[in-house]
């Protein structure tokens, strides 16, 4: 079994915020491929389905935590404990400002970089969790970044953030797989980056 978990905050308040990215990718898995209705388990909301990969189908948990996301390592390990996982049966969908926006990189190991919600799966799971670190840009000041992780996606980011999730969704077996090279390459190919945005970061 395997777990996708996303990170955000929960409630209509922030449903459509940048630090919602990981739930709202997390929502497009969920209604294109084999998962039951959200029920709520574990301080998140759950569901349980399967992956179809080349090898076979592969029993899959996405959960959304509801502890806020500064919290929600707290929240995922109750389900890697009940279901006796370890933490590289993890995988995490979370927004990047350390990326520019539209692109896309899996990670494994290595620190929180700032991001307090990872800084809490690294604190409860260790660092063996996968990411997948879906760029939003910086502000260009820190002292912005608050506000503007915390604001809805604009207009223009749809035009990328929408078939990025189709992108991550149609991609998804290879994922489950562990081919995460050929996933973070066939997600760039159905999904590519905008080009010359302003929120470009020097650490992409």
């Amino acid at each position: 079994m395997l777990i996708l978990a996303g990170q955000g905050n929960p409630g209509a308040k922030y449903a459509g915020n940048r630090h919602n990215a990981g739930f709202l990718v997390l929502d497009r898995i969920h209604a294109e491929h084999d998962f039951q209705p959200w029920r709520s388990k574990f301080e998140s909301q759950i569901s349980e389905g399967t992956i179809e990969t080349a090898s076979g189908r592969i029993r899959t948990l996405l959960v959304k935590p509801e502890t806020f996301y500064n919290e929600s390592g707290r929240a995922l390990s109750k389900a890697v404990t009940f279901y006796k996982l370890a933490p590289e049966d993890v995988t995490v969908f979370h927004d990047e400002i350390d990326l520019a926006p539209g692109r896309m990189r899996v990670k494994r190991g290595g620190g929180h970089s700032g991001n307090n919600g990872v800084r809490s799966m690294i604190a409860h799971l260790g660092e063996n969790v996968r990411r997948v670190r879906i760029g939003i840009g910086h502000p260009g000041d820190k002292s912005h970044v608050m506000p503007y992780v915390l604001s809805d996606f604009s207009k223009a980011d749809q035009a990328w953030f929408e078939p990025l999730q189709k992108a991550i969704s149609g991609a998804l077996p290879l994922l489950v797989a562990g081919d995460d090279e050929r996933f973070q390459t066939e997600v760039m190919r159905l999904a590519p980056a905008p080009k010359n945005d302003p929120r470009q970061s020097n650490r992409d």
